[in-house]
């Protein structure tokens, strides 16, 4: 009996503890062992999706980069599943800017243009560094210009020769477009006779006043250039054909808009249909089916990003039908292509970065093909996620995150953080940040509140709308809302609260050091606006701030913009810790808004930290920098909560 009671006992603790070293607190380290799967294509034969794994080398300070291959229909078991490598996959998939007829391939590349160094004016001053401007789009995101244009070339596949040495023709426009462009910004036409392509051909000051790209179409046989879509004057983007021969492309309709309704269009036989029109929604991306006679795309929705299709038959056209094909707590998010009703896409939740998955437009089952990161997160206790939806100030309701550390407990009490989400027009949905990650947070004991205020995509066109000339209103009532409603639970430590976000959520951060009236006791702003009126005389996109904003500071019309809803004007009200973090290449949000920040908390006696990075833009992209962020957030939160 004594050895069986003391055997039973032992099998009792080893069981603890074995569920213990299954449940590990997630780290920042652990972060950044997490393994990056992004889809390259589905094969020639339609059968298998290749795909890129990177890998983070924190000691390297790189990514490794690695490929393999799994097939579409296979079932897998998380436990036994291992990637299948390969060492190539060019071959394997169809390469789109190979032309239909196999003799050209499409690239781009750099052309020099304008001169712009001191040399090219004088040329026997060949050690001087000046740059000369005669107009903006001096810089852009994270790059000086210098003079040189992206272009769309093709080449003989047989010789590697220029068959056009540029479709543009040496014109200072650029295709693919800056900042992030690539080659979705060029395609064969079905039958091999045309390029479409997307350009803004705009230079200089106009460039940047403007967000009229075009798409346009250039004839192999008579080198004639047409513009596609000359009636609109917002964006044109992301061309793709069917085997049919319609173009499908996504529009905004608004000059200067960057963040207006973005719909699906057809251009069928000369005429370009709206297939979204109807629809109270955004679309953030699209696939063609196989077959050429459905598009499916992607959507926020809800607080999450969800997959739709509409149909192209004569009925559809006349009368399109949008249709919501997946519900539930993730995001869809790159769309890779469809088999037989099978969609391959990855998906993403608050818990889970990105994994391959399929979805069955016949039966609606899902089947995850790719578990990359399986190992980390059954050792890793998961956070609860909830959707909660707030009254807002004007008694709407407002769908709001709320993340709870693992093994949460109603009987005790947790620091809150309010995420302020940048854009300021981009969903908050169930992404997966390797910066900004809700399960880290939450794994370090915080409750995260993540409201859907004013601004954001996913709730209508009307609400995505609201934020632009009313930074300061509304939005930031619906961050009060939400912080608000959740002090009154009983397991929030209300005097434990903090508001924390980047860019336009570092805006949001700075505004709210001035009014929150004692409801936060700590603040980060990463690469936030805190003085609207040097952000218009210092960024670098002014079509953005000209619509947000209204237009410049020395026009009476906007003083709204840049008094009432300027942070700067309310440092006087400052009376709380604030961590400052600041990317030295941040040529959209510059360093002099982190240090005009960071200055005026030093002056005003405020215990404040600046985190410079001399090397990062908007984003934090260097692993070992990255973890350097990670680790200050945290130091600051535990120091100041």
């Amino acid at each position: 009996m004594r050895y069986l009671f003391s055997l039973s006992w032992l099998i009792i603790l080893l069981s603890v503890g074995a569920m213990h070293a299954q449940n590990e607190i997630f780290t920042p380290e652990m972060l950044w062992k997490i393994k990056r799967v992004s889809a390259i294509g589905i094969t020639s034969d339609g059968k298998s999706v290749v795909y890129k794994i990177s890998t983070p080398d924190l000691q390297q300070n790189i990514f490794s980069s690695s490929y393999a291959i799994i097939g579409i229909w296979d079932k897998f078991n998380a436990e036994n599943w291992k990637p299948s490598l390969i060492e190539d996959y060019k071959k394997l998939v169809p390469d789109k800017n190979i032309s239909p007829d196999g003799k050209y391939i499409l690239s781009h590349k750099e052309v020099k243009l304008r001169k712009i160094h001191g040399k090219d004016f004088y040329p026997d001053l060949d050690k001087s560094t000046a740059q000369i401007y005669d107009a903006l789009d001096y810089r852009h995101w994270d790059t000086w210009t210098e003079g040189v244009f992206q272009h769309v070339v093709f080449k003989a596949m047989a010789t590697g020769t220029d068959m056009l040495t540029d479709i543009m023709e040496s014109q200072p426009f650029h295709c693919p477009q800056k900042p992030f462009g690539g080659d979705e910004d060029y395609i064969w036409s079905p039958d091999g006779k045309r390029i479409v392509y997307v350009s803004k051909k705009l230079e200089g000051t106009a460039y940047v006043q403007s967000t009229n790209t075009d798409l346009y179409s250039y004839d192999l046989a008579t080198g004639k250039t047409d513009n596609l879509t000359e009636e609109n004057k917002g964006y044109d983007t992301h061309p793709l054909y069917n085997k049919q021969g319609d173009l499908a492309f996504l529009r905004m309709k608004t000059d200067g808009y960057e963040a207006d309704k973005q719909d699906l269009m057809v251009l069928r036989s000369g005429k370009a249909i709206n297939l979204t029109a109807q629809w109270d929604g955004t679309v953030q991306s699209f696939i063609w089916s196989a077959s050429g006679d459905k598009i499916y795309f992607s959507a926020p929705v809800g607080g999450t990003i969800q997959l739709f299709s509409v149909s192209l038959n004569e009925k559809a056209i006349n009368s399109p039908d949008v249709k919501q094909l997946t519900q539930g707590d993730f995001d869809v998010q790159t769309l890779v292509g469809e088999r037989d009703g099978l969609i391959v896409m990855t998906r993403t939740s608050m818990n889970h970065a990105a994994e391959i998955f399929t979805y069955d437009t016949n039966t609606a089952n899902w089947n995850q093909l790719t578990f990359i990161n399986h190992d980390i997160y059954k050792s890793i206790s998961k956070s609860k996620i909830e959707k909660r939806l707030v009254t807002t100030s004007d008694n709407q309701k407002m769908v709001t995150w709320v993340v709870y550390p693992p093994d949460f407990d109603k009987s005790k009490k947790y620091p809150v953080l309010l995420y302020c989400q940048g854009g300021p027009q981009s969903a908050l949905s169930q992404f997966y940040s390797f910066r900004w990650n809700f399960q880290l947070m939450a794994a370090q004991g915080y409750i995260v509140v993540a409201p859907n205020r004013r601004g954001m995509p996913g709730h209508g066109v009307a609400w995505n709308e609201q934020i632009s000339k009313d930074w300061g209103g509304q939005n930031i009532r619906d961050y009060l809302s939400a912080a608000d409603d959740l002090a009154k639970e009983s397991y929030v430590d209300k005097e434990r609260m903090a508001a924390v976000g980047a860019s336009y959520g570092g805006y949001s951060v700075f505004y709210l050091a001035g009014v929150h009236e004692g409801r936060f006791k700590s603040f980060i702003a990463h690469d936030g606006v805190f003085n609207t009126q040097s952000m218009y005389g210092t960024t670098e996109e002014m079509f953005f701030v000209n619509y947000d904003f209204g237009g410049p500071y020395w026009d009476p019309k906007f003083k709204k913009a840049y008094q009432e809803f300027n942070p700067a004007s309310k440092v006087h009200l400052w009376d709380t810790p604030i961590l400052i973090i600041q990317g030295e290449k941040d040529y959209r949000v510059p360093i002099g808004q982190g240090q005009e920040a960071f200055t005026a908390a030093q002056i005003r006696g405020i215990k404040s930290r600046l985190l410079y990075l001399p090397d990062e833009h908007h984003w934090v992209i260097k692993p070992q920098n990255s973890m350097v962020w990670q680790r200050e957030f945290f130091r600051w939160l535990k120091e100041t909560l």
